[in-house]
């Protein structure tokens, strides 16, 4: 079984689901899994846990994302895009300079009512299948973070922006709730993403790409390894003692790892191509509560992400990959 992440690039008129499906018959394996849904029309960024790698799915579901996305003012849509029913239309009449402060002002933390036609679920019924049912039922608003909005252009009635936000948010309700701040009400019109942590447009492959490299003999030219998620930790190299505690799930304590890179030089060296390097650890004094590690054995094989534990004085697990 093969492990680690491809960065899919997710196309228009696929879900999520489809992707995962369409990989399972070109690798030939079930343990697979994406990383947060695409709605169907929406284009980008897809990454795609395969084998032990699946363990870290709800790991970059947390993590920050990117989107360049064109808002359609004047239009009003049952679905926040353009693939609803329009429920209003209306004259744009604001200025350029109204539509980048209404923007602005849905920038840091911010609350936002999920669609109805969204996948969130209410009493055991996912939200969609109610909108289909022409039934609309009370949602409770959630904090979500919109680090920034950059608009990229404006071309009334359509506005470009590029849009990094947190998980959870919903890019579609952020254009029709612009829209309604203008008074003249939006809808999404397109949407790319365009990053998920350290996953990029620019390094994305599409699944026929993937087969040629299947057929080719080089998958392994698409598939990161599940420890280039965690390239910001420092990494640990387990002697034999650490070793055995860590593959029974064990906390361990600093004398159990021998040596480990700093993630100032992993990053240097992942990126250059280089193998990682390995130099001796600072006091264990210098550690700050909370810190996370990369856990390695001897033969270089990542088992597992710890972290530093002010309180219980030992390395504790965070998530196993053995």
């Amino acid at each position: 079984m093969t492990d680690g992440i491809i960065n899919v690039y997710k196309e228009r008129g696929f879900t999520s689901h489809d992707v995962v499906a369409k990989l399972r018959g070109i690798l030939k394996m079930k343990k697979i899994g994406h990383t947060g849904t695409l709605d169907p029309e929406a284009e980008g960024v897809l990454p795609v846990c395969l084998g032990k790698a699946t363990k870290v799915c709800e790991l970059l579901t947390d993590k920050e994302k990117t989107y360049q996305a064109v808002l359609l003012l004047g239009t009003v849509t049952d679905t926040q895009d353009t693939t609803g029913e329009v429920l209003e239309t209306h004259p744009v009449t604001c200025s350029e300079e109204a539509v980048r402060k209404a923007a602005a002002n849905f920038t840091g933390d911010i609350l936002q009512v999920p669609p109805m036609y969204s996948a969130l679920k209410v009493n055991g019924k996912k939200l969609y299948e109610l909108a289909r049912q022409g039934v609309e039922v009370e949602r409770k608003a959630r904090p979500v973070t919109i680090k920034e909005i950059r608009i990229d252009e404006i071309k009334l009635p359509r506005v470009t922006m590029t849009v990094t936000c947190s998980k959870g948010t919903y890019i579609r309700t952020l254009c029709h709730d612009i829209g309604a701040s203008l008074g003249c009400g939006g809808c999404m019109e397109k949407l790319l993403r365009t990053k998920v942590g350290p996953f990029v447009l620019e390094e994305s492959v599409r699944l026929s790409q993937i087969e040629q490299k299947r057929d080719e003999g080089k998958l392994e030219e698409v598939i990161r390894p599940t420890d280039s998620v965690f390239m910001k930790y420092s990494a640990l190299l387990l002697n034999e003692t650490g070793e055995k505690a860590v593959r029974n799930g064990n906390p361990i304590r600093f004398e159990a790892a021998e040596r480990e890179t700093s993630a100032e030089t992993v990053i240097e060296e992942y990126e250059s191509g280089e193998k990682n390097s390995v130099t001796e650890r600072s006091p264990e004094t210098a550690v700050k509560d909370g810190e996370r590690f990369r856990i390695y054995d001897a033969e270089h094989t990542f088992l597992a992400v710890y972290e530093w534990r002010e309180d219980k004085h030992c390395l504790w697990p965070v998530k196993m990959f053995l």
